[in-house]
């Protein structure tokens, strides 16, 4: 039988069970902007910390060297599990389970990469000083960097605290950041979730979490330290690491794929995957990034490989194998990512690409990304590494979604546009295998002019996706990938791809459908726009397109959507929280019945456009809203 995972029946809402629910943040403060009233914003919509802090210089005393992190450390927080006494994480003899951390695949000293930036976990030993209890410590970094990532989680409830970055120039930017409680914080924003804690009595604890703060900075200037966040209140921030993402330097994201959902999957044991994907920009080389999203355990990757698409599951030559620091293999700690080497690949504009993943072990479920509108393929059990076979004959099985592959890179410093989005943007409606989504159409418009930069686009749609309200919970296997709530992926689908440069949101009608209230949808919007423009993304919104005729679409529905488009058409320009409007509305709406889409652009199930209202939506952008400025004209 194919191999297949669960596809969600397009945008179908389930019970309202999961509310929106903030996840760990870090804010750097913004410059000064215009005061306006937006349409239909709240007050108070924004749940988030705000920023309090200007750049500003640092005397010559702050200016001392500061220790690394690993000198600081004056907390135990990791216990063994025949000792669970020795450590101390929460004041009252509650500590993480060095067992449950190695099944993880998060070991002593083991690397991790969290939202594109390199971590580790404390290289020591159970019951041994492990992490730091954040009180305005120094700790020195190096370099130009998108943003700063703390590794660390709160105890005695959520911590919010207030540190500052300060640059090697004497300048400082002051931030607000939130670590979310390691037994109650969100499970749709975790790093990792183990199964138990240690109590100082022995006995098995309830599931503990630790997650990603992180911390935008300016690009534009070298770092030299990070004052950790000083918190007050009885609760404690404890970061068991610091790093900075690099800013990326000849780099351009391609192609892309948001974790929809954690599924059952196969079962997948020593076969071979061929995933089939659309490259957007070129260029003379490529890079693969595997995630390992919301999983509970390592997974191993046997062999990976890349080549041009030939006919179904076939390669157009020999395919180029991938390696990650310099080996063949590789393993995906649980929650974590890995990015291979830069390869000798030529990765033409347009093109389809094959990747193949050998799985040498059991895989059961699986991070996916459904409704991938194409066709990827699967060997049979027990038929081994296959990677560097060119022919498609032993790929006889189908896989209806993309699993733990969600990026491909490609040399250039063009930078790329991210589609934030729903199942409009993910395809549903599209003829299968075609490349006809919006974000398709866009690429090859950005690939045929030379009047703004040709941007890589990254499609991060998920099929059923809301704004403020979560589909998946975030913790184990379930048949729903609608993905977190939009609010809850943007450090791992916006803020971390390569080489972002705008964000394009066109996401809302699941929320207005579920009973989300127009406020409610704007000051989620408001929040997605704030945090991009706070890690320097250009941000453009699209309204809503009309669905009357789709079951749940009522009369009410379409009021609600029109008063969330009225705030996104305000929301433009000066003091508002878009740098630019796209009216999709206007372009897809039957003039005659503005609740419903032109029968020509109607799929047929009069919620999704089909090919030709994608078309036309992606054709009705001006280009010049995607900023920058492309090479003069030959």
């Amino acid at each position: 039988m194919p191999a297949t995972s669960p596809r969600p029946s397009p945008d179908t809402p389930p019970p309202d069970r999961a509310r929106r629910t903030p996840g760990p943040r870090g804010h750097r403060a913004p410059g000064p902007r215009p005061a306006r009233a937006v349409g239909l914003l709240l007050a108070a919509a924004l749940p988030l910390t705000v920023m309090t802090g200007l750049a500003a210089p640092a005397s010559p005393a702050e200016a001392a060297p500061a220790p690394p992190l690993a000198g600081l450390y004056d907390n135990r927080g990791i216990s063994d599990d025949s000792d669970p006494g020795a450590a101390d994480l929460d004041g009252r003899g509650r500590s993480l389970s060095a067992q449950t951390l190695r099944r993880a695949g998060w070991g002593p000293g083991q690397e991790l990469t969290l939202h594109g930036t390199r971590l580790a976990m404390p290289d020591t030993r159970p019951g041994e000083p492990d992490n730091v209890v954040a009180d305005g410590q120094p700790v020195p970094l190096r370099g130009k960097a998108e943003a700063v990532t703390l590794l660390a989680a709160a105890t005695g409830g959520d911590a919010d605290g207030e540190g500052s970055v300060v640059y090697a120039d004497g300048t400082r930017d002051e931030f607000t950041a939130t670590a979310p409680d390691w037994e109650t914080g969100p499970l749709t924003t975790k790093a990792v979730e183990l199964d138990h804690a240690n109590t100082a009595d022995g006995t098995v604890g309830a599931p503990v979490r630790l997650y990603a703060v992180t911390v935008p900075v300016d690009p534009g200037r070298a770092l030299a330290r990070i004052e950790l966040p000083t918190v007050s209140g009885d609760a404690r921030m404890h970061v068991f690491d610091v790093a900075a993402r690099p800013v990326e330097k000849g780099w351009t994201g391609t192609w892309s794929a948001s974790t929809s959902g954690y599924a059952a999957v196969g079962p997948w044991e020593d076969q071979t995957l061929r995933l089939i994907v659309r490259s957007s920009t070129g260029g003379p080389g490529a890079r693969i990034r595997l995630d390992n999203t919301f999983a509970a355990r390592p997974v191993d990757v046997g062999a990976v490989s890349v080549a041009l698409q030939g006919e179904g599951a076939a390669a157009d030559g020999a395919p180029v194998p991938v390696t990650f620091g310099g080996e063949r293999s590789a393993t995906l700690p649980a929650g974590g990512q890995a990015s291979s080497d830069p390869i000798a690949f030529d990765v033409p504009a347009g093109a389809r690409l094959a990747v193949s993943i050998h799985l040498p072990g059991r895989v059961e479920a699986a991070p996916v990304h459904t409704a991938n509108t194409g066709d990827n393929y699967a060997t049979e059990p027990g038929s081994g590494d296959l990677t560097g076979t060119a022919s498609g004959e032993p790929f006889t099985r189908s896989v209806d979604s993309w699993p733990f592959l969600t990026g491909i890179d490609v040399p250039g410093n063009t930078g790329s546009v991210v589609a934030l989005g729903d199942s409009i943007t993910d395809g549903v409606g599209t003829t299968p295998g075609t490349d006809r989504r919006w974000p398709d159409v866009l690429s090859d418009r950005l690939q045929d002019q030379r009047r703004v930069p040709r941007y890589g686009v990254l499609n991060q749609g998920i099929s059923a996706n809301r704004v403020v309200t979560d589909r998946y919970d975030g913790d184990g296997v379930s048949s729903d990938t609608g993905g977190v709530a939009a609010v809850n992926r943007l450090e791992r689908d916006v803020f971390a791809q390569t080489g972002a440069r705008t964000v394009i949101v066109f996401q809302g009608v699941n929320d207005v459908r579920a009973g989300t209230t127009p406020e409610e949808l704007a000051a989620g919007l408001e929040e997605v726009a704030e945090r991009a423009r706070s890690h320097g993304l250009r941000v453009v919104a699209a309204t809503i397109a009309p669905c009357k005729g789709w079951s749940d679409c009522t009369e009410e529905v379409d009021r609600d959507r029109r008063r969330v488009n009225a705030f996104i058409r305000e929301g433009a320009g000066e003091g508002g929280p878009f740098d630019a409007v796209l009216d999709f509305d206007a372009v897809l709406r039957d003039p005659a019945d503005p609740a419903r889409l032109l029968p020509e652009y109607d799929s047929g199930d009069h919620l999704h456009p089909g090919d030709a209202g994608l078309r036309a939506a992606a054709e009705s952008i001006d280009l010049a809203v995607l900023g920058g400025r492309g090479p003069d004209p030959a």
